[in-house]
């Protein structure tokens, strides 16, 4: 992906309407989302400032501003610490269904990415040992994974699995989703017990989602049984809320 600052097509704000009803700070947001959309401003790019910007086409700051934030709440454009206004691929929508984070980027024509973070044996927590029906102090594996998509970074992952799934490897981890793994060794995840929230970031969450110190995330609590009725995944996830969202349908009874 690109990273340098993008200078948009010359043609994209020609025929602004300076004197007319539209505003302008709408005619600039429309026509840079249509760019982003069709692929004239590719995902990964960085867009100027806003003074730059504003300079540029002759328009105050403010109305600058207001564009580039309509494009960033559709998801199309991140801020990022250090980095400035990047374009994305638009935000991550998921299905609340029995998948993996892997999976549902890969399904939406995201690239996936993943860094191990820890990737070790611990004993079990008394909340672990409870959701995986062990006994407090018994092994488990305790993996935890930075994930992106196109190369922003999305979500912090923590999954603590039986001891029997300890020769699972980083690089498998780097390279597929961890439900994509078990299915290969013949482990068939049939149900899942799941839990929304959200709260603030804490500990190194906020660098590690490229978020403000102490910014909302969304969370979600797993626990994955297979078709024996094993517990065989307990985890808990962190979100960032401007790239990822949760759908459901809701039937009336």
């Amino acid at each position: 992906m690109a990273s340098d600052q993008t200078v948009w097509p010359d043609e994209l704000f020609l025929d602004l309407d300076r004197t007319g009803p539209v505003p302008l700070y709408f005619q600039v947001s429309s026509r840079l989302e249509a760019a982003i959309r069709s692929g004239a401003i590719p995902a990964g790019a960085r867009l100027e400032n806003e003074i730059a910007i504003a300079q540029r086409l002759g328009l105050s700051r403010p109305t600058i501003r207001r564009a580039i934030q309509d494009i960033v709440d559709k998801g199309l454009l991140v801020r990022r610490r250090g980095i400035g206004t990047q374009v994305v691929q638009g935000t991550v929508t998921r299905q609340v269904e029995l998948t993996s984070l892997y999976e549902d980027l890969q399904s939406a024509h995201h690239e996936p990415g993943t860094r191990v973070l820890t990737h070790e044996i611990v004993p079990a927590s008394d909340a672990v040992a409870a959701g995986l029906g062990l006994t407090a102090g018994d092994d488990v594996v305790y993996i935890r994974r930075q994930r992106s998509t196109d190369n922003v970074p999305v979500a912090v992952l923590e999954n603590y699995l039986p001891v029997e799934f300890a020769d699972i490897s980083t690089s498998q981890l780097e390279e597929r989703g961890l439900y994509q793994i078990m299915r290969a060794r013949g482990v068939t995840i049939r149900i899942a017990k799941q839990k929304i929230g959200a709260r603030r970031a804490h500990g190194d969450e906020s660098d590690l989602l490229d978020i403000d110190k102490g910014g909302p995330v969304l969370t979600m609590e797993r626990i994955a049984f297979d078709s024996s009725g094993r517990a065989i995944e307990f985890g808990h996830h962190c979100y960032r809320p401007d790239m990822y969202s949760f759908e459901t349908t809701l039937v009336a009874k």
